[in-house]
């Protein structure tokens, strides 16, 4: 039995994949792309895998896009529709053009190079032809200079490349995707420097729904240094973008963390979702770099998390990134469990004969500041994962410290957690457990823990537990997902 692949996250079919790449809407297809070592489950030359679906929940894996070549292999990036043919490859109709790291070394040197290259689909994404005139940008300053995420500005008319560089950002611009102008830099001094940055992306979103009050996300992904503890880790700024220049609204030493557990890197996210949907689709590599290597899987490796809804809501004076669980994930969704207004002592009554390893739970309580409460998850008599609020301290917690598998890396064991905003209001946890993870939305998804966990298939069990006997359960729901 393949025990820890998961049963609805996306995985690749064999070996190695990690980040997502290409993400784009066309024709009524979600393409995932992704980094993949079609040879070996760890790391190692570069690749494009690719994927398709319909919905972002059941995928059709495709044969590799996009291959090594003499300009390097091929490390993250982006695709986008272009709608307007303003490359040219088209013939005056829209078409695919995928944009990537070619990264290898200078020649005669050991010294790593890495530029941007174009590929283009006639075909809807079923074959790639790599541009002729490749790479199409390259840099002297930098030496980690990858992962560009491109979009169309409509204000400007023109398109927008925001570029990983260093533990800055570049941002360029062009009309027709082939050549660049450099438009500024950004980063010096603002947020989290613990390591290299990477995978950025760059949007509007409305605050609270109001098309008139827009702000812009920038999301960077920070590769953990050797002395970082968390590994790598995902950030997002808050601020304005005017086509040329990203201006960061909070104070240049706050950092946002888009995740407080240790598994949610180099997410980005799907372009061209159309109008009339109107959401913003992310979604990230489900590792770490710090373990990613040697997680105990066989034949593969890694997986993407659940595709999430991002939006910005103006809450207790700040303006904060939310995410929330797709809404197609109902549709895989088999109720086994329905409580309200119930005790824990009669809910674990309920759960006492369930036995599940892929699942989706929500718990709604309202919390007593002097008592724990804890749920608990992937369950036999010596594992567990234990998720639940610790009332002194205020906070959220994921502990994996039992969870199963937990000595291919020093570190991995450990609890992860995040401080609630205010207290002694609702509180819900909406919960998503597979074969080998957990992912915790924390009220509607002002915050989220995502952790990797590698149960044997026998530890099914479910538990509640309570450190006194205040809290009452106003909702408990339980989903078989698969």
């Amino acid at each position: 039995m393949d025990k820890f692949r998961p049963n609805y996250h996306f995985t690749p079919e064999q070996n190695w994949m990690n980040d997502p790449n290409g993400m784009v809407f066309f024709n009524g297809e979600y393409h995932l792309f992704y980094q993949h070592h079609p040879e070996g489950s760890t790391w190692g030359p570069m690749h494009w895998g690719h994927a398709i679906s319909s919905d972002m929940v059941n995928f059709e894996h495709r044969p590799i896009a996009l291959y090594p070549d003499e300009n390097g292999t091929i490390f993250s990036g982006s695709a986008v529709v272009d709608w307007e043919d303003t490359t040219g490859f088209f013939g005056g109709k829209p078409g695919l053009v995928a944009i990537f790291t070619h990264h290898d070394t200078v020649p005669g040197t050991d010294l790593v190079r890495e530029r941007q290259s174009l590929a283009y689909s006639v075909d809807s994404g079923r074959s790639w032809i790599k541009y002729r005139d490749n790479p199409v940008l390259e840099s002297d300053r930098f030496v980690d200079f990858r992962d560009p995420k491109v979009f169309w500005h409509p204000d400007t008319k023109r398109w927008i490349m925001i570029l990983a560089s260093g533990q800055s950002v570049c941002l360029y611009h062009s009309s027709n995707l082939k050549e660049w102008t450099f438009s500024s830099e950004f980063g010096q001094g603002n947020g989290s420097h613990a390591g290299v940055w990477e995978c950025p992306d760059l949007f509007p979103l409305p605050v609270n729904g109001d098309p008139s009050h827009t702000k812009w996300v920038m999301i960077v992904s920070v590769g953990g240094g050797p002395d970082h503890i968390e590994g790598s880790r995902t950030q997002y700024f808050i601020g304005e973008f005017d086509g040329c220049s990203f201006v960061n609204d909070n104070p240049s030493d706050t950092v946002l963390w888009l995740d407080h557990g240790r598994d949610n890197y180099a997410g980005v996210c799907w372009s061209d979702i159309p109008e009339e949907d109107g959401r913003r689709i992310f979604l990230a590599w489900m590792s770490n770099g710090k373990y990613a290597n040697v997680t105990p899987t066989v034949g593969w490796r890694s997986a993407m998390t659940i595709p999430r809804t991002l939006s910005l809501e103006f809450l207790y004076g700040q303006v904060r990134l939310i995410q929330k669980p797709i809404q197609e994930l109902q549709r895989i969704r088999t109720p086994i469990l329905s409580l309200e207004n119930t005790s824990l002592e009669e809910a674990q009554l309920f759960l006492s004969g369930l036995e599940l390893d892929s699942f989706e739970l929500i718990a709604e309580f309202v919390p007593v500041i002097t008592e724990d409460f804890a749920i608990k998850v992937r369950k036999s008599d010596s594992q567990q994962t234990v998720i639940g609020y610790k009332g002194i301290e205020n906070e959220i917690f994921v502990d994996r410290t039992l969870s199963g598998i937990i000595d291919f890396q020093e570190g991995f064991a450990g609890t992860h957690a995040v401080k609630l905003m205010t207290q002694n209001e609702l509180i819900k946890l909406h919960i998503f457990v597979d074969r080998s993870s957990v992912e915790v939305f924390v009220n509607d998804g002002i915050a989220v823990i995502t952790d990797l966990i590698f149960p044997e298939p026998e530890s099914t069990g479910l538990g509640l537990h309570a450190s006194q006997d205040g809290i009452q359960l106003q909702r408990f729901e339980i989903f078989k997902l698969s």
